[in-house]
């Protein structure tokens, strides 16, 4: 037989687990709805929203960008964390994100560099420590940077990635520079 106050125990677990769901949900995607006021007037950018033949937005649709220059390689994903359905890194050292089996799941940006023959990897960025900012607060529709970090107990690395509000064309990253000893730059037209 139930009670009364089993009944509102049972409701509250319910309500409790309810919004925890919805909370994740709205987490998870809040990264890429992003707001800023300029000159008195509201900008919205939702990098989530298709455009043709781009149906993830920003994000790309294989699970990651990919770009690769002077022996440097880059992975990057806008917005969530990466995934790999193919081409995966082959890595040494990749126990920050995803360990050796899964090499880069777990995080928002790796990059990998020879070291003694071998690929090393390097964990920079996280979705945790992920900042967007207007490009040029007097040109607002100008685009976003979008700052992936991490800040591990060794160095503290990021990538800057500068989406350009383009809408005759969308161009893929295809150029990164290093910037310091682990901070890289990068960008797209969207």
């Amino acid at each position: 037989m139930t009670t009364p106050n089993s009944l509102n125990l049972h409701h509250f677990t319910y309500v409790v687990f309810i919004v925890t769901i919805l909370h994740l949900v709205v987490s998870m995607y809040a990264s890429c709805e992003v707001s800023f006021k300029a000159n008195n007037k509201l900008y919205d950018y939702n990098l989530d929203t298709p455009i043709a033949h781009f149906p993830h937005g920003v994000q790309s649709e294989d699970g990651f960008y990919k770009v690769v220059a002077n022996e440097t390689v880059l992975w990057f994903q806008l917005c969530d964390e990466m995934i790999f359905n193919h081409d995966p890194p082959s890595c040494v050292d990749c126990k920050d994100c995803g360990g050796s089996s899964r090499c880069g799941m777990g995080c928002t940006a790796l990059v990998a560099q020879k070291i003694g023959g071998y690929p090393v990897c390097t964990a920079i960025g996280l979705s945790s420590s992920t900042v967007t900012e207007l490009i040029d607060v007097n040109h607002p529709k100008i685009g976003i940077t979008v700052t992936m970090s991490n800040s591990a107990p060794t160095q503290n690395c990021s990538v800057k990635v500068s989406i350009i509000c383009d809408s005759k064309r969308f161009q893929a990253p295809q150029t990164i520079q290093k910037i310091g000893a682990c901070d890289y730059v990068s960008g797209l037209n969207f």
